[in-house]
């Protein structure tokens, strides 16, 4: 509602409530008591004008809110850098944006499968929501995606990297095809998925010398189908796999586990996982026991709350990331632009994710723009039939999965109490 007030007296008080294109405005010494509340109730429901809505499901809160803090300020920047609006059919359409968060205190500040699938029943439920832009976690997007592919609903997520999302015969034998209950596909992503970034890793971990790699993941979609990855690529390129454990991500430490990644003689140990899921946690064990081995972490735990968490000590010379993408600081053309203006609006670094966020948002608009219709099925249809786009990644395409086109992943290490980069992987 948009109110207009003046300064009330004695005799008079007056309202405005914009209704649609025009305003009623009454003395309220006129009106009857039950006509005013049904005006008020009336304007509070009415919608904004011409208004389509983006809407981001994200953990905003515990060791992941810096990471999506970034992806949110992305999001930002992409609508902004569209003017906040879109022409379709020679209509002016606003281009509005809620940041919704999936996480609760019951879970300590991560996703809650609950949360996440009321917002995606809050989404469908509103029809002026055009794109959902989420989720952070892959096991939060295993939530939402049948509800929202049900509805018709476009999903584009900017993190998500497990391959049973999209892929079949990665997985359960009815994935993905769980998660696509209408039959056809609604879920689409920028970030190239664990496969990739698995066999990254695995070939890192032979580059770094290893001839044994101790495997250990938090049991979570994300973490444990990685983990997986890394497994059966490390297997690929002839590597031992010492041991492979899930952990509880409620422990306090896991000292003990350190002691037995010590005792296996591995070089190289592998946490499949994010920062919320112990990332940092299980650095400072493997430090405190003394294991030499380097520890490879994924792009869950790729965001400076690593480093607050863990403490450099424990992180420099010893742990090196992988990351689905290039940190803001490697990125060319368009994506160098991008993170100068992210500097200057923010005052901070980009976290690897920034880009990823502009992407997601960006790509819905231009389809938007070519779908030529405010309406949800046109948009499908227009995310769908993207090819060649030009964004701040570079040149890329959704494929009939709806996976990014995009393979590039990079290895990144922690120097002087931050990250750097330290080269492309699988060149």
């Amino acid at each position: 509602m948009n109110a207009e007030r003046r300064t009330p007296n004695a005799e008079q008080l007056i309202t405005t409530a914009r209704l649609g294109n025009f305003c009623v405005r009454r003395s309220f010494a006129a009106m009857r008591p039950i006509a005013i509340l049904a005006l008020l109730a009336l304007a509070v429901a009415a919608p904004a004008a011409d208004e389509l809505k983006l809407v981001s499901s994200l953990p905003r809160s515990g060791g992941l809110r810096a990471l999506t803090q970034s992806l949110v300020n992305g999001i930002r920047m992409a609508i902004d850098d569209a003017g906040g609006k879109v022409e379709l059919g020679g209509k002016t359409y606003v281009i509005a944006y809620e940041d919704w968060d999936d996480a609760s205190p019951a879970r300590g500040g991560n996703w809650d499968p609950n949360v996440e699938k009321t917002n995606a029943l809050k989404a469908v439920n509103d029809p002026t929501i055009i794109a959902y832009l989420g989720t952070f976690n892959s096991g939060a997007a295993k939530m939402s995606m049948p509800i929202l592919n049900q509805a018709g609903l476009a999903m584009i997520s900017s993190a998500n990297t497990s391959p049973t999302l999209t892929k079949p015969g990665t997985g359960d034998a009815d994935e993905p095809a769980r998660y696509r209950p209408s039959g056809q596909v609604n879920y689409f992503r920028v970030v190239p998925a664990d496969d990739i970034q698995g066999a990254a890793a695995a070939a890192w971990a032979k580059d770094l010398g290893a001839t044994k790699l101790f495997i250990i993941h938090d049991k979570e979609a994300y973490g444990e189908s990685l983990a997986r990855a890394v497994k059966s690529n490390a297997e690929r390129l002839g590597l031992t796999v010492a041991g492979f454990e899930g952990i509880d991500v409620n422990a306090a430490n896991f000292r003990p586990l350190a002691t037995k990644a010590k005792a296996s003689g591995a070089e190289v140990v592998f946490f499949g996982g994010t920062v919320d899921t112990k990332g940092a946690q299980i650095a400072k064990d493997l430090h405190a026991a003394g294991v030499k081995a380097k520890l490879i972490l994924p792009d869950g735990c790729f965001t400076e709350s690593l480093i607050t968490a863990a403490g450099r000590e424990a992180l420099e010379g010893r742990v090196f990331i992988t990351f689905g993408g290039v940190p803001a600081d490697q990125l060319v053309g368009a994506g160098k632009v991008f993170a100068e203006k992210y500097r200057a609006r923010f005052g901070l670094e980009p976290e690897s994710y920034a880009a990823y966020g502009y992407e997601a948002a960006a790509v819905v608009l231009d389809a938007l723009r070519r779908s030529g219709t405010p309406d949800r099925a046109g948009l499908l249809n227009a995310l769908r039939a993207t090819k060649d786009f030009d964004g701040l990644l570079g040149r890329w395409s959704f494929d009939a999965n709806g996976d990014t086109t995009l393979t590039t992943v990079s290895g990144n290490v922690v120097r002087d109490g931050k990250f750097a980069f330290a080269k492309i992987l699988g060149r």
